[in-house]
């Protein structure tokens, strides 16, 4: 049985993720996980793939526990592994609750070394994994420090991991897409006045697809958009307390 895994499926890039790969390949099952069942069973109306609703609480080691047990049973052949879930909090950092932090690092990090740990033995040659991350793994973001940090991890462990599993066939890349327009604002910006300044607002659809180009390309991180690229070449050669001053001046944080 050959399938795909993706976290994060219920809402955002996660689900986006499912109807384009529903599209492009052909499963037997896409395995779907998040907390919200019945937003997962609803994916089966616009997919061809049958799809496994897997409820599970990602924040939670015995959520990976059950994942890794459903695989061992069912011994299936991954063909694609997308790890989307995860959320932020755009806030001065002593002005969200610490318990919020702990989850935000649970979701964002430590779930995704535990699913991809937990897939890793199903994955063969041609396979390949999608770790969701930001254009702010790229660089220090006060106001968005710790979700950042989170990020920054994800890049640092996916290219990693990009080039330990080259000699088993494996790709793995990380997607870096600037401001996308999802259900992750919602959570992630309570007030207005922290972020005021999106330089362009991408849709899913259009990450995802520059994603696919990118992993067929070989390459271990995408980012979307000329400007965008430009802006992480420039996080690359500027000193960081400059590209945290500009960030903080476009903020209106100065």
């Amino acid at each position: 049985m050959k399938i795909a895994v993706i976290t994060g499926a219920s809402s955002g890039m996660g689900r986006e993720f499912v109807y384009a790969l529903d599209k492009q390949f052909k499963y037997d099952e896409i395995w779907v996980i998040a907390r919200r069942k019945d937003r997962l069973e609803a994916l089966q109306e616009g997919a061809s793939a049958r799809i496994r609703a897997i409820s599970l609480d990602l924040t939670e080691r015995a959520s990976i526990d059950e994942l890794s047990k459903m695989l061992k049973e069912e011994a299936p052949e991954i063909k694609t592994l997308v790890n989307a879930s995860g959320f932020g909090r755009f806030e001065a950092f002593e002005n969200v609750p610490l318990d919020d932090y702990y989850k935000m690092i649970d979701l964002n990090c430590s779930a995704y070394v535990g699913v991809t740990y937990a897939c890793l033995p199903y994955l063969k040659s041609g396979s390949e994994i999608y770790q969701l991350d930001s254009l702010s793994s790229f660089q220090p973001v006060p106001y968005i420090n710790v979700y950042g940090a989170t990020k920054a991890f994800v890049l640092s462990f996916s290219r990693a991991l990009n080039v330990e599993l080259k000699k088993r066939g494996i790709k793995c890349m990380a997607v870096c897409p600037g401001w996308v327009k999802t259900e992750f604002f919602d959570h992630a910006v309570t007030d207005e006045s922290v972020i005021t300044y999106y330089n362009k607002i991408w849709t899913p659809e259009q990450v995802i697809a520059r994603a696919l180009k990118d992993m067929k390309r070989g390459r271990d991180v995408s980012v979307l958009g000329f400007s965008i690229r430009a802006q992480v070449l420039a996080t690359k050669l500027l000193p960081h307390k400059l590209v945290m001053r500009i960030w903080c001046k476009q903020q209106k944080k100065l």
